[in-house]
């Protein structure tokens, strides 16, 4: 088994209890997400953050934007728990958040955390004032917040002080440098206005979130050198499919190689059709990968080539990485560690064996010119050969019984 290489450590982020769960500190990289129903919808928001939850969302933000919405918060929180879903929700307010938690104490109650926009919480004379209402409702009900800086939503005022100040420089700085200072300043002035009015700094998290991946670096290495506070991560606006995944992996994943970052969102546009979970996995897939954390087994599979004689492989390696996503709830509460399953689904010989010997459990396919045949491996040893047409079922059978035996019941 290959180790992965340990991130370099930034200085060690404060650890905010949001909820049940555990953000910065010595605690897990955090995967979070967020609804994009009408949050006045009961039913439909509930149904969402379950679907949120049970792929592996830890945490699920959820639009606060109306009367309406605010006062559905306590119902679609009762409705999560006669569901059994006891995901922490965190509330996204911008312009009227002062407004809307003070009109609706439940609301306020019941949100596990605030989530604040510096360059919207107000504008000229009301900005300091609107923003000192949301964190003194946040202390009397003892909840954290986030102040979360956006590209797209700067301070102008601020933008505009600091322009006037690097016009003063000697070497003054390029355009895009004085952006990502006013967006960095933003963060950390609110939070330190927010220490100044009585927030606790294990009360506070922080992000700076830009649209481009070489940005969004530069802004994060510069604020995790200048704070302690733990530190949400994401790409604002990824996008749709491929592109979304592969900008917001390529930001993030340097990031976290460097230490930088407590918890994560994958912002992607829904493909027409697709379920919004889509970010949920990426996120874990990211963190899986980069050997932070374990959610579910992965699949090593072939990508094809000239060997390899039909899509069997394609099949049942999509057949088993299916398989496994979804018996994981189930998994989860039963067996202790079955998270670190590896599995490997091989397509020829020239790399079959090999993979599925570093595997626990794998299989190698016939590939061109070989015997129609399909040996199966576990824990580095060929343990039988599968042939005909029931593969795929019999190889799930014997991950089945190889999750049964190998792991240790809870309460066992």
């Amino acid at each position: 088994m290959i180790e992965h290489v340990r991130p370099a450590a930034r200085r060690p982020s404060v650890a905010v209890r949001v909820g049940q769960v555990r953000v910065g500190g010595d605690a897990p990289v955090v995967v979070q997400s967020m609804t994009n129903t009408d949050t006045a919808d009961v039913v439909a928001t509930a149904k969402q953050v379950a679907e949120l939850a049970r792929a592996g969302s830890e945490l699920v933000r959820i639009t606060v934007n109306t009367p309406e919405a605010a006062a559905a918060v306590p119902r679609i929180r009762e409705r999560l728990d006669m569901m059994g879903v006891d995901v922490p929700l965190v509330g996204d307010f911008h312009y009227n958040g002062h407004q809307l938690l003070a009109q609706e104490p439940a609301c306020a109650e019941t949100l596990a955390k605030y989530r604040i926009n510096p360059g919207n919480v107000g504008f000229g004379k009301k900005k300091d004032a609107q923003f000192a209402a949301i964190i003194d409702i946040a202390l009397r009900h003892a909840k954290p917040v986030r102040i979360g800086a956006n590209w797209g939503s700067l301070d102008q005022a601020m933008v505009a002080a600091l322009m006037d100040e690097n016009h003063a420089r000697a070497e003054p700085w390029d355009a895009a440098h004085v952006a990502r200072e006013a967006l960095i300043r933003s963060a950390l002035d609110s939070a330190r206005r927010a220490e100044e009015l009585g927030m606790p700094r294990e009360r506070i998290i922080l992000s700076c979130k830009v649209s481009g991946v070489q940005e969004l670096i530069a802004v994060y290495r510069d604020l995790a050198a200048r704070c302690d506070y733990a530190l949400h991560l994401g790409l604002t606006e990824a996008g749709m499919g491929s592109k979304g995944i592969v900008a917001s992996t390529a930001a993030l994943a340097v990031l976290l190689q460097e230490g930088i970052g407590d918890t994560i969102r994958i912002s992607l546009t829904p493909e027409p059709g697709e379920s919004r979970t889509r970010e949920v996995v990426v996120a874990q897939e990211l963190l899986q990968t980069m050997g932070l954390r374990a959610f579910t087994p992965l699949v090593t599979a072939c990508p094809g080539c000239g060997r390899t004689t039909s899509t069997l492989f394609q099949e049942l390696a999509k057949t088993v990485q299916e398989h496994v996503r979804a018996k994981m709830p189930e998994w989860r509460v039963k067996y202790d560690g079955v998270e670190n399953l590896t599995l490997a689904v091989m397509g020829c010989v020239v790399n079959g064996p090999g993979e599925s010997k570093h595997a626990d459990i794998g299989i190698s396919l016939p590939g061109t010119g070989e015997a129609p045949a399909a040996p199966v491996f576990i824990d580095g040893q060929k343990a039988q050969t599968l042939r005909g047409d029931n593969i795929a079922q019999e190889f799930v059978a014997i991950v089945e019984d190889y999750v049964a035996r190998k792991y240790v019941a809870r309460g066992g």
